[in-house]
């Protein structure tokens, strides 16, 4: 058994797509409609777009967290780094709670349908299909992935067919009154179906497992959203005018859970209720797979981070799996199947509101921190709009959902402070970006470096960086950060005296050479940079000194302010890695973003990433 170690890279964009739409088409469609209706009314088709459309905020904001940040426990790695760990310990186990619940709830919504069919103990085959997910995650990502790419193409295939048929059959009286509910009612049953979209969040959970994270995760989640929303409103729109007050009925004071099931047997006949009823149950199969996957990666994630007990974050070695936080979350889950479903319903979209409303303060904090290895490869547009309105929508949704809805977040909370007070708090003092903003405001040196540290190396994970000769010399490099020389001429007279000391040479050589190079063409190659670059006398020796000048460095009339100096001082046989070194430095200055930056870099380190994280070929 591995501890504490790394989830190979398994999934793509088809892995992505499917998990998040089997993740999210399942209770939320097949079960939920019913419940909302009582509150919604003949509105309740608007009131899961208006919940898909808010979704869209905490999606692009997860959307861009993943691309800079593919890690293991999405949301919860995302708090961690930007707010601390307080609150990445709060995110994290009310996460797990939301995708526990959401599964469970699933397992409850499966039971209803088998048992039209096949007169069963509904517990215990909701236990029993809890621990055949579990075995099937526990045996692999990739193979939980590929049984859940043809559940979800099937049950998109049935529910097109669905739509076919109803559509023709919708009873236009069914819709008068539209808005009778109240705006109200209708944005508070959006809060309470907020939960249909919940299973967004199981992607980034397992975005250490994605090939090409940076652009799968993204796409795959805007694509799987737009997708699933617009077949959540048509299939909800098309059931209301099938079944109008119906939809909602109680019996024996249950809901109607199998309002689709029913709409489908007026508009396809017995073989269509049939039909429906095993896509259902396809559905709730795919998002039980895909909840307890996801749900399994953040304890791990919290005990990687020594936030929990070390042995959740064990990899098992056969299946490469987090086998001891799978068993957990499938024990947990089976304990949720005895709650009540309306409960589960609430609870869950609670939790889920609360995170995309974290997801939209993390954008806000990493970007206003100004952290330089926070690159996202996928930013959020419309920026920070799309943040303000996703906290704004969070907050409405939570108040029109209940005074429950808020005991349960403050409950949650709570037991997620106490885990990190009573537990995490002895085990880690973590770096975050709340405190890089907090320094760039009160101008006071608070942080250190190492969430940059922790940063480079997830983006050197990421774009499957393997450190070549150069990115050692510059990790060993000299660094000036703040050199004050009026012109090139002092430059060189300022630190030749390093520049042998270092080459074991002495200071007036260094000095001749450079001035001599100088002399032949001048070395600044843009307004911005000059890379003088001298041959020593000796073997197998080579040098890089990084040079910072805030108010520029003179080296002629046409480059009178130049902010960046490179020094390359190399013997005869290192030709041609001198050369290859020049046309590193080449790519990586002409890369988006390199001056602002260099001139913004907080210390040598910065300045360092700057180049060690540009854009260049790299040779092995």
């Amino acid at each position: 058994m591995k501890p504490a170690g790394k989830l190979k890279k398994k999934l793509n964009f088809i892995d992505i797509y499917a998990l998040a739409t089997g993740a999210m088409i399942s209770s939320g469609l097949f079960i939920l409609p019913g419940i909302a209706y009582e509150r919604a009314k003949a509105a309740v088709a608007l009131a899961y777009l208006i919940a898909g459309l808010y979704a869209f905020s905490g999606v692009l904001s997860q959307a861009e967290l993943a691309s800079a940040m593919p890690k293991a426990g999405g949301e919860y790695f995302y708090v961690m780094r930007s707010i601390g760990p307080l609150m990445g310990t709060v995110n994290g186990i009310i996460i797990w709670f939301a995708l526990v619940l959401k599964s469970a709830f699933a397992l409850v919504g499966m039971v209803a349908f088998v048992r039209l069919v096949i007169p069963i103990d509904a517990n215990i085959l909701a236990l029993l299909c809890c621990l055949i997910f579990v075995a099937l995650n526990f045996i692999g990502v990739k193979e939980a992935s590929q049984t859940q790419i043809f559940m979800v193409f099937l049950l998109l295939a049935i529910l097109f067919l669905y739509i076919v048929y109803g559509f023709n059959k919708i009873e236009v009286e069914h819709f008068k009154d539209y808005l009778s509910a109240g705006w109200g009612n209708i944005l508070g049953t959006a809060g309470m179906v907020f939960v249909s979209y919940g299973g967004l969040l199981k992607i980034t959970s397992v975005a250490e497992e994605v090939r090409n994270p940076a652009r799968a995760i993204p796409w795959g989640l805007i694509v799987s959203l737009s997708v699933t929303m617009m077949i959540y409103f048509l299939v909800v729109f098309i059931t209301t005018g099938l079944m109008g007050s119906s939809l909602g009925s109680y019996s024996g004071g249950e809901a109607n859970l199998t309002p689709i099931s029913d709409a489908a047997l007026i508009s396809m006949g017995r073989w269509g209720k049939y039909l429906l009823s095993f896509s259902a149950i396809l559905a709730f199969i795919s998002t039980a797979n895909a909840g307890i996957m996801a749900a399994s990666r953040y304890p791990f994630a919290l005990s990687r981070d020594k936030l929990l007990p070390e042995f959740f974050s064990r990899i098992n070695r056969r299946f490469n799996t987090p086998h001891w936080s799978l068993i957990f979350t499938g024990l947990f889950m089976m304990v949720m199947l005895f709650i009540k479903l309306r409960i589960l319903v609430e609870a869950a979209s609670t939790v889920l509101i609360l995170s995309y409303m974290f997801s939209s303060i993390n954008v806000i904090v990493m970007r206003e921190s100004r952290i330089h290895n926070y690159r996202p490869l996928f930013r959020s547009p419309f920026y920070p709009w799309v943040q303000v309105i996703g906290i704004i929508g969070a907050l409405v949704f939570l108040f029109e959902i209940g005074y429950e809805a808020i005991f349960m977040s403050v409950a949650f909370i709570i037991v997620g402070a106490l885990v990190y007070i009573l537990y995490g708090r002895f085990k880690v003092a973590r770096e975050f970006a709340l405190l890089h903003l907090l320094e760039r405001i009160t101008s006071k040196e608070i942080t250190g470096n190492m969430l940059e540290t922790e940063l480079r190396e997830v983006i050197r994970e990421r774009d499957g960086i393997v450190k070549d000769r150069f990115d050692h010399l510059i990790e060993e490099a000299t660094v000036f950060e703040d050199a004050d020389y009026s012109d090139v001429h002092s430059l060189f007279r300022g630190i030749s005296g390093i520049v042998a000391e270092k080459l074991g040479l002495k200071e007036s050589e260094i000095e001749n050479l450079l001035e001599k190079r100088e002399k032949e063409s001048s070395t600044a190659i843009s307004p911005f940079l000059a890379i003088p670059h001298i041959v020593i006398p000796g073997e197998n020796k080579f040098a890089i000194f990084l040079i910072r000048s805030i108010k520029g460095i003179y080296f002629s009339k046409e480059m009178p302010r130049v902010h960046a100096v490179f020094i390359l001082a190399g013997t005869k046989d290192e030709r041609n890695f001198h050369l290859r070194t020049l046309a590193s430095f080449a790519q990586i200055v002409q890369s988006s973003g390199f001056e602002k930056r260099w001139m913004q870099a907080r210390n040598k380190q910065a300045l360092r990433d700057a180049i060690l994280l540009g854009e260049r070929r790299r040779y092995h």
